[in-house]
């Protein structure tokens, strides 16, 4: 299971690179929801392919309290709005969706890859 808590990590570090927020104190928010996920993928070793979705909305959860929305749509030009995790319990192959127009934006690790 450590693979993928691994491979969780460098995925949402990727998006949180590509969208520019990657500074210590969010970093720091990635490493606390891979250790707080541990515990669920030892308990569940079959639920391998949604760790990385669930870590990805643990973060989320966590900098709306810190920063607001992340991250946020590229496409729309409407009102600032989030992007979501789909499928809702993270996976498989998870992907971002934008809230308002439900449209598929990138994979999971795929923001700001080009289009």
């Amino acid at each position: 299971m450590t693979d993928q808590l691994l491979n969780a990590r460098a995925v949402v570090m990727r998006d949180l690179e590509a969208t520019g927020v990657a500074n210590p104190e969010i970093v720091s928010v990635l490493e606390d929801a891979v250790s707080e996920r541990r515990w669920w993928a030892e308990q569940w070793p079959a639920g391998a392919s949604y760790v990385g979705g669930l870590v990805a909305q643990d973060v989320q959860d966590a900098l709306l309290e810190r920063m607001g929305r992340w991250p946020v749509c590229p496409r729309c030009e409407a009102a600032v709005h989030a992007l979501y995790i789909h499928p809702e319990l993270g996976g498989p192959d998870p992907v971002w969706v934008c809230e308002e127009s439900g449209t598929e934006i990138a994979p999971l690790g795929g923001l700001g890859a080009p289009e």
